[in-house]
């Protein structure tokens, strides 16, 4: 029996009405992605003006003022948006991991709250992982009662998003030992956002190091961990294979114009204009082949965390676990297979050109860089025994996992 109106679920949009919407933002948004991975620029300017659009209520229903726009919906529009700056959907990625989490959760006054920040541009950034000498399994940021107030203590690292966000969400420790996700807000003086990330790509995510000092939290934002949304890790790989894809789509794109605008021909080449050279032509369709397969792969991956979201508002207990299990099985095929396609894609538009396309000036090499950082998050060697184990086993998933400190069992 179905608990939740249909009417308020979101379910899909009109993808074109919707994606129009945004796509002049993403044009001016690629026309600055070379300068600012050249300087290191932050694209502030840029997700302010996604979030003065909507951009990060994509996936509120209608009902209370989102777009109501389905799983594949959304990733469809990160794909063109990495395609423009693969930069932004990473940046985003803790955002729409938070509002999917409260898709998820019940009707009630505090989802209402929630909602109508998401639609007012508000957004999150993502503050989980943990660096240096931290054991595996050990969460040091703690959440404790400061008199008559909750405040939150600790330091994070890889905190993407957070310095362009309004919250900031927070994997901490309980003071009763409580494993607990944290909505903090980011504009107050507990609160310390550095722009360290120092990565080859990816440069301009804002994934750098968060300090909290007697951060101040509302006790009706702090929540237990264990009630995360399930498909939360297939979510989150999701957005690499956006990435990935459009970073794919946009190595199609610029090897195609390198070639179109190219002058000098080699002696030993077919034709008197690189256009035309046959050999050319194949290489730019190869590319253009790995990208589409890209998309259709990471599009696909996306369906069943569509499933399990609908199966969270029916009585379905066995159907909504068969589509958890499955978003973290496709989620992890995709990477596998996108990850090769788009690094692939990414050094073969080089063979389409000359020596002149390594200058600096060109910047080409980005695609490589972003593919690689990206693809470098979760190891695809573990993905690939995950999908295994499955397939031979029928060994459920891990569902959420973590790093730090191993043993010393050599």
């Amino acid at each position: 029996m179905t608990r939740t109106p249909t009417a308020a679920l979101s379910l899909g949009a009109d993808y074109e009405a919707v994606a129009d919407r945004f796509r002049p933002i993403f044009e001016r948004i690629a026309a600055g992605a070379l300068e600012r991975d050249q300087t290191r620029a932050l694209p502030h300017e840029e997700i302010d003006e996604l979030k003065r659009v909507g951009f990060g209520a994509l996936r509120v229903p209608v009902s209370h003022g989102g777009s109501g726009v389905s799983v594949k919906q959304l990733f469809r529009l990160l794909i063109e948006l990495a395609a423009a700056d693969s930069n932004l959907p990473q940046a985003l990625r803790g955002h729409f991991a938070y509002v999917e989490d409260v898709v998820n959760t019940s009707p009630g006054a505090e989802r209402d709250r929630w909602f109508a920040r998401f639609v007012d541009g508000e957004l999150f950034g993502n503050a989980w992982t943990e660096v240096g000498n931290v054991a595996l399994g050990s969460v040091i940021t703690k959440v404790s009662r400061r008199g008559d107030r909750w405040v939150v203590n600790g330091a994070k690292y890889y905190s993407t998003g957070s310095i362009f966000a309004d919250w900031i969400d927070v994997y901490a420790q309980h003071a009763d030992g409580r494993d607990v996700i944290v909505a903090v807000p980011t504009k107050q003086p507990g609160v310390t956002l550095s722009d360290d990330w120092d990565g080859f790509g990816q440069r301009t995510t804002g994934s750098g190091t968060t300090v909290f000092n007697d951060a101040a939290v509302q006790e009706a934002h702090i929540v237990d961990f264990s009630r995360r949304f399930r498909y939360q890790t297939a979510f989150y790989q999701l957005f690499h294979l956006a990435t990935l894809a459009g970073i794919a789509r946009a190595a199609t794109r610029d090897a195609a114009a390198e070639v179109r605008a190219r002058q000098r021909v080699y002696s030993h080449g077919n034709a008197s204009h690189v256009s035309r050279d046959v050999q050319i032509q194949q290489v730019v369709g190869e590319i253009a082949a790995w990208a589409y397969a890209a998309e259709a792969i990471a599009l696909q991956a996306t369906e069943p965390a569509q499933r399990a979201y609908e199966a969270r508002f029916v009585d379905d207990a066995e159907a909504e676990k068969q589509a958890n299990i499955d978003a973290e099985i496709e989620s992890g095929k995709g990477q596998i297979v996108v990850t090769e396609l788009a690094l692939r894609a990414s050094t073969h538009l080089f063979d389409a050109l000359g020596a002149s396309a390594t200058s600096g000036a060109k910047s080409l090499d980005r695609h490589w860089r972003n593919a690689r950082t990206v693809s470098s998050h979760n190891p695809t060697v573990y993905k690939a025994k995950l999908v295994g184990d499955w397939e031979i086993n029928g060994t459920e998933p891990v569902y959420v996992w973590q790093i730090g400190r191993g043993g010393n069992d050599g």
